[in-house]
């Protein structure tokens, strides 16, 4: 029974399970990989984010509530039909 012997219950081959037992370090920067990848895409959304002129803040915040406004437009519009259908 080695540490790695759980990947067997989520599909993991016997194979795989023996390479992970006998060098764990593979595993190890696999986790560190990913957890990089991530960092790395929440620093560049920050960026663009942090980046973007107060135009293009607020165009973008004008375009959701167009969006929202047509929505709420479109639902009492849905509703006044459904009464006046009573």
């Amino acid at each position: 029974m080695g540490q790695f012997d759980w990947f067997s219950s989520i599909g993991a081959t016997d194979e795989a399970v023996a390479v992970l037992n006998d060098q764990p370090m593979i595993f190890t920067i696999l986790l560190v990989v990913l957890v990089a990848v991530i960092l790395q895409s929440v620093l560049l959304w920050y960026i663009h984010y942090a980046t973007m002129k107060p135009e293009q803040r607020k165009a973008k915040q004008d375009q959701k509530d167009k969006k929202k406004a047509a929505k709420t437009a479109k639902t009492s519009k849905t509703s006044r039909s459904d009464n006046a259908r009573k």
